[in-house]
């Protein structure tokens, strides 16, 4: 399906349904609120860079994940991949939390990530970019750790699993 131009580019819905097909992992942002930890499910995670070592995340600024990740104290954010078994919290995170215990949190060095995920990325705020309703966080990975898990995919507004 084509859209035609559009004043100010395509329309929003055709738009989300054109990037629809784009498959991609699922993430979710975490970062430290004081005492409580916070998190946010995204599919807007890119790599940008090796050298130095830097990723980008996109969130939405209506999100409470944007109000936090603005204020200048929170200098650190974690970013989980979640695994295929993980569909759950990625469904907790985006609106519609389940128990707060089925979350299994660990921290490292005092920054929230999600257990049980196929990879964990800690990262130091090194810009952020105001860019439509959106704004882009650069983070300068500090830590990463890995599993050979498969991950939980998400694609034409379903979750997949690969195989």
């Amino acid at each position: 399906m084509t859209s035609p131009a559009h004043p100010g580019g395509i329309p929003p819905h055709e738009f989300r349904q054109t990037l629809g097909r784009f498959a991609s992992g699922v993430t979710v942002i975490t970062a430290q609120d004081g005492p409580e930890r916070r998190g946010m499910t995204a599919s807007a995670l890119v790599s940008v860079s090796l050298t130095p070592p830097l990723i980008l995340v996109s969130v939405d600024h209506r999100a409470t994940m944007h109000a936090l990740l603005s204020r200048q104290e929170v200098t650190r954010f974690g970013v989980s991949i979640l695994s295929a078994a993980q569909r759950h919290l990625s469904t907790h995170f985006s609106g519609r939390p389940g128990p707060e215990e089925t979350v299994p949190w660990f921290d490292h060095e005092g920054l929230p990530l999600i257990g049980g995920s196929v990879a964990q990325l800690v990262c130091r705020k090194h810009q952020a970019i105001p860019a439509g309703d959106h704004t882009l966080y650069l983070g300068l990975v500090e830590y990463s750790r890995y599993t050979d898990d498969d991950p939980l995919v998400y694609f034409r507004g379903q979750y997949h699993e690969l195989g």
